[in-house]
């Protein structure tokens, strides 16, 4: 937060980003909370030990735009800013919402309330009147009983997309009458209760924030000054370098070269300088003209690292030195400065065209993964109609630089970069006329060029190979990487994890920013309807560009039948005669395929590349022989459930984690299901395009998702047997018997301990890149009602 830099406390948030209070989860009507006597009143206890009380337990639902009423409670700041009956998600709004991003949009108390949010603390005037929102709900749910191991009730809405009841201080006590079940912790078991006596205490005592923090450390600060003098200098080539680094970078959480794994910077647009306490200028988009002078700056990341937000980017020395060997060599020169507006800052093929294209590709891709990542984890991906764009395990490879005509022929960006608008570029026209510009003419005609001149360059050259596929440079693990969808929300890895997907991508320079630029730097989270729906239209298509440069590199006359695979329907048909060119059916492949299946030839050949980067087997989806893990080991034990045909996937959750082994020496897995779909083309109407028949799982060693759906427990013995569990499934009363054996539901007295494990080996895994899993997802397996028995029974009959 720019505002809490100044010298003496500049450690302030960086400590206890750590802090949070998931528990007002109980501010969302229609809710359960968990079974527990009611207890004795707590005994005072010190403060000291209630930032760990609040990360473990309070975080995971209210620490980000997805916080039920607003109520983001991962920093002192948010927890004082209170709630807000506006929602940040509302996909039916016509116009844009007022913006509420924590310490941007407002940065005092006064200042929220004059925005419409509310207290929860009750402490804005240093006492407390009467208990607070934050106390009251914890009392009741602390009374409130459920039986502990058992579903929830039938009428109680776990879904994040439930309709919230925002109770103001006024109303707390009518709420409270009316909402029996909506104290907190939500729909879970009971917390400890010695976290619980620390919470409550922390609530009667005004919900008190820490006290500031030590100086940043001295290396610290001076690398913070490198790198802000490196992007403060003087010179228009320099200027607009920072720019095109900024507006690629404002939503990274930075992290030093060489420094402690749990402290980030965010880089800001400030009013004031290096020395200065910063001034975080409020643009809506990091193109939107700044308003007069600014200098960039570094703050620290403030609230607790949540991994759905966490996108990590080194900086530093290192890095500035690439910089200079990328940027400000003598291959370019500037005259004049672009502006600084939607429509010129929305297309940054022409805003940079005057930086080399091959300086920008290779910065994209010297970092892939974490620029993939954050087309997944910038707030862009929230529920179902937002990711329902892609499949659901798709490949992804990156069209080498020296390959890349927007890289190695001027004339071919000159010619693109009329007919690729993107849709926050095009503010004037009308709906109909953006829609037809962007949808039709833009990626049409694209694809139309695009095609013409990759086949001039094949009849000069020759077609496309493996040489043509960026290698990573020997080094580079991002060069190949996997993409899930899990119905409402997504997740990316580097390599290519599992058997081989449907489809699979191969990106280029003008496809890779235009994605960054639709999804993350012009994507606005307040904007509306007319804008998202703009979003998500434009992504369909580069979609289908990804994969159509994927199609070129195989043989011509198998391109068209594995497109028409792809999307399947009629209705889908009538789409690609709108939106797609005709496909390249004549253009050899340069590859010489020795099998008679080109696809997983080919993918899996991109391994073979460089081979220190990437194994060339998954040794528990995809492999035989040797490259199989043991069988005797748990991994070998769990091959079975990535075997097709899987009838039993259908019924298990999009990620699931496995703990397996003995306590204290669990392995961990993540069970991602993997839906089947005759096509991915439409926003609404999914199930109607569902395949379920040919759903399957990926068991893949380690966390890689935010969100756990569910957990499954199993003892080193109990392996073989909960596997052939799972593989016998074939209705939900089936699955139910799994989850009775194996599964821990929201109700389990093991909850909140097991929640620890799962957290704690996600923290192993990745120091620097982990994060406080999401929660608001995790399911509560029920029963079919009588309608749904008969589908499901219709369908085994099928």
């Amino acid at each position: 937060m720019a505002s809490v830099s100044r010298s003496g406390t500049r450690l302030y948030y960086l400590t206890v980003r750590r802090f949070a209070f998931l528990c007002l989860l109980g501010l969302s009507g229609g809710v359960a909370a968990p079974v527990w006597s009611l207890a004795a009143e707590p005994s005072p206890k010190p403060l000291s030990g209630i930032q760990d009380v609040l990360n473990k337990r309070c975080v995971v639902c209210h620490g980000c735009y997805d916080a039920p009423c607003q109520l983001k409670l991962s920093s002192p700041d948010g927890w004082l800013r209170g709630a807000s009956k506006q929602k940040v998600y509302e996909s039916s709004r016509l116009e844009d919402a007022p913006m509420t991003r924590l310490g941007i949009d407002a940065k005092t108390v006064p200042a929220w309330r004059r925005k419409g949010f509310f207290s929860v603390t009750g402490n804005e005037t240093g006492s407390v009147s009467g208990p607070s929102i934050i106390e009251q709900l914890l009392r009741l749910g602390r009374k409130t009983p459920f039986d502990l191991g058992a579903a929830l009730p039938d009428d109680l809405n776990i879904s994040p997309l439930r309709k919230n009841v925002c109770t103001e201080p006024s109303d707390v006590d009518s709420y409270v009458e009316e909402h029996p079940t909506g104290g907190m912790p939500f729909a879970t078991a009971p917390l400890p209760e010695e976290d619980y006596r620390r919470l409550l205490t922390w609530a009667k005592d005004g919900s008190p924030a820490p006290g500031p923090q030590k100086e940043l450390p001295d290396a610290v600060a001076v690398q913070m000054r490198e790198i802000e003098a490196f992007l403060n200098a003087e010179g228009l080539r320099k200027e607009l370098v920072a720019r095109y680094i900024y507006e690629h970078l404002f939503l990274a959480h930075l992290h030093l070269e060489e420094d402690s794994p749990d402290r980030f910077f965010r880089l800001i647009r400030s009013r004031t300088g290096p020395g200065q306490a910063p001034d975080e200028i409020p643009s809506r988009r990091p193109f939107d003209d700044p308003g007069g002078p600014f200098h960039y700056r570094l703050v620290p990341v403030d609230g607790t690292i949540l991994h759905k937000e966490h996108m990590v980017y080194s900086i530093g020395p290192k890095r500035l030195e690439r910089y200079h060997a990328l940027f400000l060599g003598d291959e370019w020169s500037l005259d004049a400065l672009p502006p600084y507006s939607v429509e010129a800052g929305g297309n940054p093929l022409s805003t940079f065209a005057a930086i080399p294209a091959r300086s920008r590709y290779r910065f994209l891709l010297d970092d892939a993964l974490f620029f993939v990542r954050s087309f997944i984890r910038g707030p862009v991906c929230y529920g179902q109609v937002a990711v329902n764009v892609i499949e659901d395990r798709f490949w992804v490879s990156f069209l080498d630089p020296d390959a890349d005509l927007s890289v190695t022929d001027p004339d071919y960006l000159k010619r693109a970069i009329p007919i690729l608008e993107l849709p926050v570029a095009d503010t004037d026209a009308s709906l109909q006329d953006r829609l037809k510009n962007f949808l039709l003419n833009g990626p049409v005609r694209y694809q139309a060029l695009r095609r013409d001149r990759y086949a001039r360059k094949s009849k000069e050259q020759g077609g496309p190979d493996y040489d043509d596929i960026w290698d990573g440079d020997g080094t580079n693990t991002g060069a190949r990487l996997t993409i899930y969808r899990n119905f409402s929300s997504a997740s990316v890895v580097s390599g290519f994890v599992g058997s081989v997907p449907e489809t699979a991508w191969v990106i280029d320079f003008p496809q890779f920013e235009r994605i960054y630029y639709n999804l993350v730097a012009g994507f606005d989270v307040f904007g509306n309807v007319e804008h998202q729906l703009a979003t998500r239209l434009y992504m369909d298509s580069l979609r289908r560009e990804g994969e159509r440069m994927f199609l070129s590199f195989m043989p011509p006359q198998i391109r068209e039948p594995m497109h028409d695979e792809w999307y399947r329907g009629p209705l889908v048909t009538l789409l690609d005669r709108w939106k797609e060119s005709a496909l390249d059916t004549r253009s050899p492949s340069g590859i010489d395929f020795r099998t008679a299946f080109p696809k997983p030839e080919f993918l899996t050949g991109l391994l073979t590349l460089e081979q220190r980067l990437w194994p060339v087997h998954d040794p528990i989806n995809r492999c035989a022989g040797e490259a199989c893990a043991a069988p005797d080991s748990i991994a070998g034990q769990l091959r079975p459930l990535t075997e097709k045909p899987a009838p039993f996937a259908r019924f298990m959750p999009d990620i699931s984690v496995l703990l397996a082994g003995s306590e204290g020496q669990e392995e961990v897995f993540t069970l991602a299901h993997d839906m089947a779909h005759a096509n991915v083309a439409f926003i609404f109407n999914e199930d109607l395009r569902r395949e379920p028949e040919k759903d399957s799982l990926t068991v893949v060693p380690g966390q890689f998702s935010s969100y756990p759906n569910f957990v499954f427990r199993v003892k080193a013995e109990d392996v073989p047997d909960f596997v052939q569990a799972v593989r016998a499934i074939r209705s939900q009363r089936d699955y139910l018997k799994v989850i009775e054996a194996f599964g821990l539901r929201r109700t389990d007295p093991a909850f909140w301990s097991t929640y620890d494990t799962v957290q704690a080996a996600l923290n192993a895994q990745d120091a620097i890149q982990a994060g406080l899993l999401d929660l608001n997802r995790y399911k509560d397996p029920k029963p079919l009602d009588p309608i749904e028995q008969l589908f499901e029974y219709t369908f085994s009959l099928d």
